[in-house]
């Protein structure tokens, strides 16, 4: 079942003080019978309780014929809320211009990937390591006074939006990989990655899919102008410093502009991706409108990298901190219906996630099961008593069971550092490949 509701603030449920049961205002809540059940519809209610369907989450678009036809074979009506609901399903195919802003919720499912992990995994660390490279020779070459090639950046984002099509998973994985001290180059290349990740989600065309991911390459080149000092200062900016380093936008700007064939969108966000909706971001302090579809994209990915990863003054916070800290963000600053998509594209449990699993024993998630996104695919790393194990991949959408009868799941994300793991050495050392070799075996 194609299911992306999964997180709490996206439900408009009102509870009943009397009875604590879901309720929906009469509008919105509609009775359809399932042989008029079409795609785009959104199912709040079953004519059974839930707990006695296969469905493991109450509340679900179809997405698919196989959707409504699961419904089919087990109710004879539902109800669905029309506000959810999408009235058709398109593929929007047009250029940033063509794209609404009000039409982001109306966005149909991403699509399918072309692959799988295992088999995109190595192609995605060529690519990711050819853009990493990239990337750090135009810094160098801007912070020398020299201009950006704009030919190879276009080429390089095309590498990326291709493996992401064929395993979002594979480079959302290798985004986990991060160095404190390579992190002006990693953000850009990981901002560029999630740009593309999210478009993915939105099921932007290919050409739109190149431009974002474009834009999100370029959004920091700015900061090559600034001193090292400041850029890399440890400690708390003081106000001199911090309007420095705020200049980084409009030096990007102007860079972006004096580079050959660059996309003046990719220019625009340079100059505008610390806006924000409220009108109290920097430099021109516009809001709402003002802000382009990829900007607004752009400004969420950024924030997210930023939030989750070791700087040289903090350390980087969860998925889930950040992402509660994305969600109250929302509205005010941030386009809250761009959150909710960019939420649902990494899942719960992005790869790359340690997890605690509810046995004690410790994994690294690997690959997401889009149609049961609670249960992806992970590699054991820790038994439940802290110990190295043989690394395998166990795909927890198949119920395993652990030592005492129970289906193992997920019970939360956890620190690395906690566990003393450096999941940069696991890789190095090869546990992907471990881990799918062991289940061949």
């Amino acid at each position: 079942m194609a299911i992306a509701d999964w997180w709490p603030f996206r439900r408009r449920k009102k509870k009943s003080l009397q009875s604590n049961v879901n309720v929906y205002d009469v509008n919105q809540r509609v009775y359809t019978p399932v042989a008029q059940l079409k795609l785009g519809m959104y199912v709040i209610e079953l004519d059974r309780p839930w707990l006695d369907s296969p469905f493991l989450f109450q509340g679900f678009e179809l997405q698919t014929e196989e959707d409504i036809r699961r419904v089919r074979e087990v109710c004879e009506y539902v109800y669905i809320d029309v506000t959810k609901s999408r009235k058709k399903v398109v593929e929007y195919k047009g250029s940033q211009e063509n794209l609404s802003l009000d039409s982001i919720a109306d966005f149909p499912p991403p699509p399918p990937k072309l692959s799988v992990f295992e088999k995109e995994i190595d192609r995605a660390e060529a690519v990711y390591q050819e853009m990493g490279v990239l990337v750090a020779d135009f810094m160098e070459r801007i912070a020398r006074g020299e201009g950006v090639d704009t030919k190879a950046a276009k080429a390089a984002v095309a590498e990326c939006v291709n493996s992401i099509l064929h395993s979002p998973d594979a480079f959302l994985w290798l985004s986990q990989l991060k160095n404190k001290d390579q992190y002006t180059a990693q953000h850009s290349l990981n901002v560029c990655a999630l740009a593309i990740v999210l478009g993915r989600h939105l099921n932007f065309s290919v050409s739109n899919l190149n431009l974002v991911g474009l834009c999100g390459m370029m959004h920091d080149m700015g900061k090559m102008l600034i001193p090292l000092e400041i850029l890399n200062k440890p400690g708390k900016l003081d106000d001199a410093e911090m309007e420095i380093m705020r200049s980084h936008t409009s030096l990007g700007h102007e860079l972006l502009k004096s580079s050959k064939d660059m996309y003046t969108g990719a220019i625009d966000t340079a100059l505008a991706h610390h806006e924000t909706l409220d009108g109290k971001g920097y430099p021109r302090r516009i809001k709402d409108k003002g802000i382009s579809l990829f900007t607004r994209m752009v400004t969420i990915v950024d924030i997210y990298d930023a939030m989750t990863s070791d700087r040289v003054y903090q350390k980087g916070r969860t998925h889930l901190e950040a992402t509660g800290i994305l969600s109250n963000l929302s509205g005010s600053q941030l386009d809250g219906r761009l959150v909710v998509k960019f939420i649902e594209a990494l899942g719960v449990y992005p790869p790359g996630s340690l997890v605690q699993m509810t046995n004690g024993a410790v994994a690294i998630v690997v690959e997401v099961n889009e149609l049961v996104r609670l249960r992806p695919k992970v590699i054991i790393l820790l038994d439940p008593e802290g110990q190295p194990v043989e690394e395998r991949v166990v795909n927890l959408a198949d119920m395993e069971l652990d030592r005492r009868g129970q289906v193992l799941t997920i019970k939360s994300i956890v620190r690395p550092q906690d566990y003393g793991i450096d999941i940069g050495k696991y890789y190095r050392q090869g546990v992907l490949q471990k881990g799918f070799a062991y289940g061949r075996s």
